[in-house]
């Protein structure tokens, strides 16, 4: 049965639905009309997100039905114009719950002159149609060890919700977090890429330097120094150890000298000599390219070692999928290289074999001066993910694996555009 009364946040990620039963996409967020006085505010829409990750506006009027699990629209047909927010609109989800209130209820003494805070909002039909906010629920803030009664009251009952008072300073990202969790580091990267400058800063300085890290790798380059730049300085760093050294150093040159100084000798110096080396080549050659911290092994490590290895979870497919083989040391740069031995045949060996048995020498590894094109050509050549980058002396100094190249080769401004949306249903 369709629901004439819902709460939002009950409606984040939703399956929304065309007439004849085709996924259109997934809700994201709803779109209000908060007024001055203490009225209803009026539900204008949904932000809705289409499989190419497209954040769309689809109005109320087009919802027939919100059941458990999905929304269903009247139209099969919607706009594609990218969601852009007006004047007077507040996202609900982004922007109004986790904001702090002041609630006036005859029925709630306990709350009179006690800020407390939104953690979801009701909407209820109305008789005309439309779809306004009638509820709010609140809580006041947590005490140790304690988690506060939620309360539901009257929309009429609460200020500090209209557009100059909401999202005050310090609003809370609970909610917002939630939402996040589960997703990969670019599926975060591009949702807080879609938020209010304000609360795009809340969350940067509520998630963790690692978590954070990851984000930072997936955003576009000018994102990157922007949201380095609102860090305080210390945790500037802080997140910069937290990233891949091969991503540190494309964000560290694209700074001031100055900057770049600074930043580097707040590093712990086991995090930033390796992004120092990195520095000093140019970044459309193997060593601006490559990643010191592959999976490297003597050779006597045995093949259940070496596969123990590639199971890190903190290893991404491409450097998975080959280990390097030399002489100590084992970090880079390391004692003379001997050769590489891909992950198909440590699948194939005996797990007691020792790696030393079954390198693949035949492969050349890059030296760290051939420009972009000439890997670009290594890598189709042999069908690789991951190749090996060696110096003159032959010590091993990383390696280049696709994600890097394709990062070079696309467009600067790539992450900045949405996938095609060939195929989904629903458009034409």
């Amino acid at each position: 049965m369709a629901a004439t009364r819902v709460y939002v946040a009950r409606l984040a990620g939703l399956t929304v639905l065309g007439p004849d039963g085709e996924s259109i996409g997934r809700i994201r967020d709803v779109v209000v009309a908060v007024r001055y006085d203490r009225q209803q505010p009026r539900v204008h829409g949904l932000v809705v997100e289409l499989p190419s990750r497209r954040r769309i506006f689809v109005p109320m009027l087009r919802v027939t039905a919100i059941e458990p699990g999905v929304v269903t629209l009247n139209t099969g047909t919607v706009s594609l114009r990218r969601f852009a927010q007006r004047p007077g609109e507040l996202l609900a989800l982004a922007q109004i719950v986790d904001s702090n209130v002041m609630v006036d209820d005859p029925d709630l003494p306990d709350l009179d002159d006690i800020e407390v805070y939104v953690v979801d909002l009701g909407i209820e039909l109305t008789r005309t149609r439309d779809w306004r906010i009638s509820r709010v629920a609140v809580r006041g803030h947590r005490r140790i060890g304690r988690r506060r009664t939620v309360h539901v009251v009257d929309w009429s009952r609460v200020s500090g919700l209209t557009p100059y008072e909401s999202g005050g300073p310090n609003q809370d990202v609970t909610t917002l977090l939630e939402q996040f969790e589960g997703l990969r580091a670019a599926d975060v990267a591009h949702l807080l890429r879609e938020l209010p400058e304000k609360r795009r800063l809340e969350v940067v300085e509520a998630l963790d330097d690692e978590r954070l890290a990851d984000v930072v790798q997936e955003l576009p380059e000018n994102d990157q120094i922007d949201l380095l730049g609102h860090l305080e300085v210390g945790r500037a760093a802080d997140v910069l150890e937290a990233m891949d050294p091969d991503d540190a150093a494309d964000l560290l040159g694209e700074l001031s000298t100055g900057e770049r100084e600074s930043l580097l000798a707040l590093m712990d110096p086991q995090e930033s000599e390796p992004v120092r080396r990195l520095l000093e080549y140019s970044y459309d050659t193997a060593g601006g390219l490559m990643t010191p911290k592959p999976v490297i092994l003597t050779p006597s490590t045995t093949v259940a070692e070496a596969l123990a290895r590639v199971r890190n979870p903190d290893l991404t497919p491409a450097l998975s999928s080959m280990v390097f083989v030399v002489r100590p040391p084992t970090a880079t740069p390391t004692g003379r290289y001997l050769g590489c031995v891909h992950l198909q045949q440590l699948l194939r060996e005996p797990p007691a074999h020792l790696v030393g048995g079954i390198l693949d020498s035949d492969l050349s590894p890059l030296r760290a001066e051939v420009p972009l094109a000439a890997v670009t050509r290594y890598f189709a050549t042999y069908n690789l993910v991951c190749g090996p980058v060696v110096d003159e002396q032959d010590h091993l100094l990383g390696a280049v694996t696709v994600d890097d190249v394709l990062d070079h080769l696309l467009p600067e401004d790539w992450r900045e555009h949405e996938q095609a949306h060939e195929g989904v249903p629903g458009h034409e």
